[in-house]
């Protein structure tokens, strides 16, 4: 737990931080440092000339911030964003700028303004903390500060009366969900080149940034075909149309669309097509999402593990339903013209811990799905009792599980008597590689 006041001066301290390096360049800041140096050693004047220095520049700040406050220009700016972005990845993308004004501008600079990312107070309070006052208030010095590079400067070609010119920008996301884009800052420079004048076009975008992914060896799932309830609809809307069996007389209750209208015509009374079930494969990706005070560290890579398996999985000759629980339990299917991956890893990248909730919620979602599945791999944050007994539930009733628990700690596989497969979050790629 953090105190408000230590919480506000983290935040304050950041803030000051940042608003020091995009409000003065470089050589401004080496300005600054001169001033107070030479005020620190020219107090007594008797002894010193220091304070000539400290009056000098004193006044040359004060010319440059008095140059700063009449910056005025005519650039409109546009982004163009792609939809996806990949955490870890860069993500690159233009900026447009026109000038409509009517004089040329010369030694302006481009600067992106995103959204706030921090945690607040109320999120950190609900964090699981180290132990330690050290390592509390490294973690506190951590989330003060902003996922995104603040105060770099693109320097911008000389653009005459209505000429335009791209850029090309980039940033590398560090959290899955949505990358906020709040406004453009044009950014030139006082004559003393000390100060930097901001005007700020406002062009709220965003992207989705979906989770990060591993590379998977190849994973030799069931193929076993189970009949799939729901008969004709999910049947057709997969493309495997019920298999044509016979024909009967019409009875109460039988649907209109399995009428056979010719046979209808030649024999005067309606006449039935009768169909088989059809089978197909189904395999399930259960996300658990019940990290119980576990750092977030094993849910974000828990995450990233479904999303691993959400786009290696092979789906044009099968189903793959996504299950997990948030406000109530989901499940999205990909597969065989029902969704394409991209659908399963926009769901994963809004994805959030369940808290409130306990385990027992969703092993019942996940089993009263289980005479349709062919197989099911599940992402768990802990193996506990309550986690164990589902997988076991699941094999009792002969389907297939593969069970990968992400973890923190060392774990002895022997312990999971073969059960399952631990993933530690410090070697994710190498622990995935093994499967």
């Amino acid at each position: 737990m953090i105190s408000r006041i230590v919480y506000h001066f983290f935040r304050i301290r950041a803030n000051l931080k940042y608003w020091w390096r995009e409000r003065f360049t470089i050589p401004g800041r080496l300005v600054w440092a001169i001033i107070i140096f030479s005020a620190m050693v020219g107090v007594d004047t008797n002894r010193t000339t220091a304070f000539q220095v400290f009056c000098f520049f004193c006044v040359v700040m004060l010319f440059s911030w008095f140059f700063s406050r009449f910056f005025s220009c005519s650039i409109q700016a546009e982004r163009r964003l792609p939809k996806f972005g990949t955490v870890g990845r860069p993500f690159h993308y233009t900026i447009q700028l026109n000038n409509q004004g009517k004089r040329r501008e010369r030694g302006l600079g481009c600067m992106e303004i995103m959204q706030d990312d921090r945690p607040g107070l109320d999120q950190l309070k609900k964090a699981d903390w180290p132990k330690g006052l050290w390592a509390r208030l490294v973690r506190l010095g951590e989330s003060s500060r902003r996922s995104y590079p603040r105060g770099l400067v693109s320097p911008l070609p000389d653009m005459g009366p209505g000429a335009s010119t791209e850029i090309e920008a980039s940033v590398t996301p560090a959290s899955r969900g949505r990358l906020d884009f709040l406004d453009v800052a044009i950014v030139r420079p006082d004559p003393f080149n000390l100060i930097n004048s901001f005007k700020r076009v406002s062009r709220k975008q965003s992207a989705l940034i979906l989770p990060r992914r591993y590379e998977l060896p190849p994973i030799h799932l069931p193929s076993v075909r189970k009949r799939q309830p729901g008969g004709f609809s999910i049947a057709h809307s997969v493309g495997d149309s019920e298999e044509f069996l016979s024909m009967r007389d019409y009875q109460p209750g039988d649907p209109l669309r399995r009428i056979h209208w010719r046979s209808w015509a030649k024999t005067g009374k309606p006449i039935i097509k009768e169909y088989q079930e059809e089978f197909f494969v189904r395999h399930a990706l259960v996300l658990d999402t019940f990290p119980e005070g576990r750092s977030s560290l094993i849910f974000e890579e828990a995450v990233s593990t479904a999303a691993s398996f959400a786009s290696s999985v092979q789906t044009k000759e099968s189903l793959l339903d996504l299950m997990f629980v948030g406000a109530k339990a989901y499940c999205f299917t990909t597969g065989r013209g029902m969704g394409h991956e991209s659908l399963m890893l926009e769901v994963l990248a809004s994805v959030n811990p369940v808290a409130g909730k306990p385990f027992s919620v969703l092993p019942p979602a996940v089993l009263q799905r289980a005479s349709a599945l062919s197989g099911v791999i599940c992402v768990l944050l802990a193996w506990d009792e309550e986690r164990r007994n589902f997988v076991r539930e699941l094999k009792a009733r002969s389907i297939p599980a593969l069970a990968l628990v992400i973890t923190d700690k060392a774990a002895d596989q022997d312990e999971d008597g073969g059960e399952c497969r631990f993933i530690h979050v410090d070697s994710m790629a190498e622990d995935l590689a093994k499967l």
